[in-house]
């Protein structure tokens, strides 16, 4: 039984030949179609994992965020307070997800 390819591995053609005309019912078996140069299993598979993990650290990272409502509370309190600046509660809560998911 052959493994269909991942979202990932169709990406990584498209990111690598973003013209690649291809079938594949598996990484094994790309059919590269109208001229595509064929692009290497191992080519394809580090590029998939590349964006793969960029993909995961976006989801994390947005997901870590506190909720816009709470954002703007935040940023209203701060600006009440005084504290639109590096000691206010909002840019405190984005600086520890900025740190706690540094980008890729």
């Amino acid at each position: 039984m052959t493994t269909p390819l991942t979202i990932w591995e169709v990406k990584a053609i498209k990111a690598i030949n973003p013209s690649a005309e291809f079938t594949a019912p598996s990484l094994d078996t790309i059919d590269w179609l109208n001229g595509t140069a064929p692009i290497s299993k191992a080519d394809i598979q580090t590029k998939a994992e590349e964006l793969r993990v960029a993909g995961e650290y976006k989801i994390t990272r947005a997901n870590a965020f506190p909720k816009f409502s709470k954002q703007f509370d935040m940023l209203y309190n701060d600006i009440t307070n005084g504290k639109l600046d590096e000691t206010g509660d909002w840019y405190k809560a984005i600086k520890a997800v900025k740190d706690a998911n540094p980008k890729p």
